[in-house]
Order: structure tokens, then sequence, then C-alpha cells
């Protein structure tokens, strides 16, 4: 029998300020007019501790777009959930988050996209850096857990000295340094994000420096990008095994992606209980266990720890979900990976240059937004 899952993701809204590249929402982001209404998001609260839930991780798009943000922190709070606030930083005044650390809110994480405002705010495709430095002055003031959060791939990983320190100043408990995951809008972006062999091996050793310059001040966590692995991570704990996410129109999805594998149905918050969704949901039995794995996975040792890797990225690399995932060297098709890496440039860009091209992450209300940044 599954044991109860531990945390609850939370996407209360997909609208956003921000445009970020390697943004992890889907291409088809939910309208504001179908998300689940503040009652709703109470009730599946309250589900998920009787579930046995820990932690509630509220995030979008951004979650300070919702006007009943602070409700919704107080009803997690009578809940007993650890309650994590994941935010781009706008919309979140002083004043306001005031009202949120008052209504039991435990965590805040902001995002930062570099340590310079114009570099940070090419790739966010939209001002905020500022603000961002701004709030992570009034959580430490207001003595909230505080993470801050690095997304890094080939366009920064050139400084990433420079913004692991920037990052320091701002005096976060913890520096989460998150190499771009390949699905939703990164993936769109990919051929411009993927770094370089020669970066991350240059950024394993500035993370290890950092993590010994900060011992017992600042704890630093980083994970090596999947495809430079030599065996693939247990992706969000493993498929179903964790954690449940529900988007902004009720859906429950074993992970962010998790729909782009065709073929399957995701039951909705609206219609059954967090837990008929954990137990029985056929979405969420699909990829648990063994059964399913196919050679090598289902005779290897390290099985039980990643779960044969990401079902999504397998599905996205090889159009097969219950392949290996191709980033395990183990994988018969690991071949794709290899070729995929040997095509990276060299090259980043800067800012001030017209190029490249993103495919910036859209509105609910539009599909696509492609823009060109000229300074």
């Amino acid at each position: 029998m599954t044991a109860a899952p531990l945390a609850l993701i939370a996407e209360i809204t997909h609208r956003c300020p921000l445009h970020c590249v390697y943004c992890s929402n889907p291409l088809q982001l939910a309208a504001a007019k179908s998300e689940l209404q503040t009652d709703e998001w109470c009730r599946v609260f309250s589900e998920a501790a009787r579930l046995g839930m820990l932690h509630l991780h509220l995030t979008g798009g951004e979650p300070a777009a919702r006007a009943d943000l602070e409700e919704l922190v107080s009803a997690a709070r009578s809940e007993g959930l650890y309650t994590n606030l994941i935010t781009s930083g706008l919309g979140v005044s002083r004043e306001r988050l005031k009202r949120l650390v008052a209504a039991g809110l435990d965590h805040v994480q902001i995002s930062f996209q570099d340590s310079e405002a114009e570099r940070g705010e090419w790739i966010a495709g939209a001002k905020s850096h500022a603000h961002k430095v701004e709030l992570a002055s009034w959580v430490r003031e207001l003595r909230s857990a505080f993470t801050a959060n690095l997304v890094v791939h080939r366009q920064n990983l050139d400084h990433l000295e420079q913004m692991i320190r920037f990052l320091e100043g701002l005096q976060p408990d913890r520096i989460e340094i998150a190499h771009t995951q390949y699905y939703g809008w990164a993936l769109k972006n990919r051929e411009k994000l993927m770094p370089t062999a020669t970066q991350v091996e240059n950024a394993l050793r500035l993370v290890n420096e950092a993590q010994a310059r900060t011992k017992g001040r600042i704890r630093i966590d980083s994970v090596l990008p999947d495809h430079y692995a030599r065996f693939p991570k247990a992706c969000m704990g493993g498929w179903g095994q964790k954690m449940i996410l529900i988007n902004p129109s009720g859906k429950a999805l074993p992970c962010h992606a998790a729909e782009v594998i065709p073929g399957l149905v995701f039951d909705n918050v609206r219609e059954k209980s967090l837990s008929w969704i954990w137990s029985q949901s056929g979405a969420f039995q699909k990829f648990r266990g063994e059964k399913w794995m196919q050679t090598p996975c289902h005779s290897c040792e390290r099985r039980t720890e990643d779960f044969g890797g990401c079902r999504c990225q397998a599905f996205l690399l090889t159009g097969d979900p219950k392949a290996t995932d191709p980033v395990c060297t183990l994988s018969p098709k690991h071949e794709m990976v290899v070729k995929e890496i040997s095509r990276v440039p060299a090259e980043s860009f800067a800012p001030q240059t017209s190029e490249p091209i993103w495919v910036y992450r859209s509105n609910p209300d539009r599909f696509v937004s492609t823009l060109q940044i000229r300074r």
C-alpha cells in the first residue's frame, strides 16, 4: 500500500506578471474563470490534512494574483499545514506580507533570474528585480523562513559565482540552485537554455565552494541537470509516491508536466476527494510500483531509488512514457541525450543584443508570445 503523500502543491492560478522563458507551467494555461474558488481550495486543504499531508506549497503562476491569498493561508494554518509561498514577489507589498505572516504563512520562496536587473528581466520578460530584493529585506524583517531560488542555464551559468554571492547577501536560510528542466516553456527554449559540459563542471565546483563557505549559516541545495547526470533523479520523489499537484482548475496531477503524456485521465477535486484520487485514480497508479517497467529498469538495483527516472521526460524524448529515462547511461536510448548535448553551442548571449528570440511564457488569455528584447 502506498504511504500517505507528504505535500500538496497548489497551483492556485496560472496568472503571472512574469513571462519566464523556462517556466514549468503547461503551454495551455488555465484561464482565471476556471480557477477553483476560495471555498473549494479550503476544502482541498482540509482533505490534505486528513490524508496526512504536512506541507502546502502555494504556487502558480503568481499566487499573489489571487485576492484571497490571505484567506487561503489562514485556512491552511487552521488545518495545521506548514505553508510555503512560492512567489516572484510582484503583488506582495510590505503590508500584504505582514498580513500573510499574521495569517500563518511559515515560509517564503522568492525566485530570482539573475543577480543583475537587466539580465534577470531579459529572462523574466518583465521588470521585477528591484522589488524582489526589497521583498527579501521585508521577509528577513518579519523573521519568516526564507528560500532564495535561482534557475540556472546556459545564459547565466558563466557568472554563477556572482549570482550566489548576491543571494548570500540577501541572508536567506536556504539557497536553491535549480537547473532548468526541459518541459513546459523551457522545452520551447531548450536550444538557447541547455548548458555546456564545461559550464556544468564549473557550476559543480562553485556550488561546492559556496556550500563550504556558508556551512552553518545558509543551506545551499543544487541538483545536477538531468542531461549531464549518470543516472536520472526520482522525479518528484517518484510518480504518485510523495505528493499531489492540483492545477488552477482542480485537476490532480502526479507532477507539473504529467499532462504531456497522452491517454491519461486526471481526476478533478471538484468531483473526487483527495483520498480517492491518491488511492484509486488510474493516473496516479499508472507508474507506481515496478510492473510497468521495461528493460533495464525492472531488474536494476536502482529501481526503488529513481523509479526509472522522469516519465514525462521519457515520453518527450522517446515517445514512450514507459521507456527508461534516456538520461540514464543504462538506457538503450541514451545516445539520444548524448547527441542532444553534442549539439549545444558554446556561446551564450548578452541582454543588450537582439538575440536570442525567446518564446516567452504567455498569459492565460494568449497561447504564445514570441518577443524580441532590444536595448
